[in-house]
């Protein structure tokens, strides 16, 4: 049974789209559907303004669909929350909802977040906001540098390997344009000054790891480190029943921050000494690389996390 405290808060369930919104409002049980406009969330925005409740507006993470509607929230100073889709469809699954439409979906958001109780996202400020499309511009040229990369070793007529080669050029060019970006972007963010200065201390954590963990690892610093393992995707999952001990595996989490985590983790083992003696030991007692890597995936990321907490540079360490 969900306690009175925590259905005091309304919880607004929004299934987004490109062109719509699907909006569950528990409080008059009602669906509507509205166009993913400014004008149209403005407007919904002012109607949830009007509630003296607690309004959170909560919806899946769409990669990019919702930014209009996080960012109107954000200037009317309603709070919000965006969820992983994977969790909310288990969750759907869990409570007997196979079936799969918008409006059904929305509703499965609002009482997903009944049972959660998620934490408010932080406001972003304009300057978060171009840092976190850049880190995420740069994923995306990766994966289309990966793509090409296997055409390329696939194709087996010289002008169509001069193609790929021609569009390979050019997204290289383009990812060394985006990480030049994201260089100037950290000089000039005052408001994370401190946090990138102590990330730059820490042998391995380069440009690209400390920007992705400043767009889209926020809550850096703010958790313990079971927390952020887990947040990241590095903490071990068990699969146990009954007598029986499964093998622990990891897994969920933010995947763009466990990718750069990974690479970051790869440079530390070879030019971090605490990272490396990590894992040699680890290596030593009869652990497997890949155990060992992710073993010093989590151990690097609790360092900083520590770091970063305790406002102290990897040197005052």
């Amino acid at each position: 049974m969900i306690s009175t405290a925590k259905t005091a808060t309304m919880f607004v369930g929004v299934d987004v789209s490109k062109a719509t919104l699907d909006v569950y409002r528990p409080d008059t049980k009602e669906f509507l559907k509205i166009e993913n406009t400014d004008e149209a969330i403005s407007q919904l925005c002012s109607q949830l303004e009007k509630k003296k409740r607690q309004v959170m507006v909560v919806m899946e993470g769409t990669g990019g669909y919702e930014y209009l509607l996080v960012k109107h929230l954000a200037s009317h100073k309603l709070a919000a929350a965006v969820f992983n889709p994977r969790r909310v469809r288990d969750f759907a699954k869990g409570i007997g909802l196979d079936a799969k439409t918008d409006p059904i979906d929305a509703k499965v958001i609002s009482r997903y977040a009944e049972v959660v109780v998620p934490k408010p996202m932080a406001t972003k400020s304009d300057h978060e906001l171009k840092h976190s499309a850049l880190v995420a511009r740069r994923s995306q040229l990766l994966e289309l540098i990966n793509q090409e990369n296997n055409r390329l070793k696939q194709s087996w007529d010289d002008d169509a390997k001069q193609s790929i080669r021609d569009v390979l050029e050019v997204l290289k060019k383009q990812l060394k344009n985006v990480d030049s970006l994201l260089s100037k972007m950290l000089a000039k963010d005052t408001a994370n000054a401190r946090t990138i200065e102590i990330l730059q201390s820490v042998k391995g954590v380069g440009t690209v790891t400390i920007s992705t963990l400043i767009a889209e690892l926020p809550e850096l610093g703010k958790l313990n480190r079971g927390e952020v393992a887990k947040l990241v995707g590095v903490a071990p999952i068990n699969r146990d029943s009954g007598t029986k001990s499964g093998k622990r595996f990891i897994g969920g989490g933010r995947g763009q921050v466990r990718r750069v985590l990974y690479m970051a983790t790869i440079v530390a083992i070879r030019h971090n000494a605490t990272i490396r003696a990590f894992y040699i030991h680890l290596k030593s007692k009869g652990k497997e690389s890949k155990v060992a890597i992710v073993a010093c995936m989590r151990k690097l990321v609790t360092i900083i996390n520590l770091l970063v907490k305790s406002n102290q540079t990897w040197q005052a360490k």
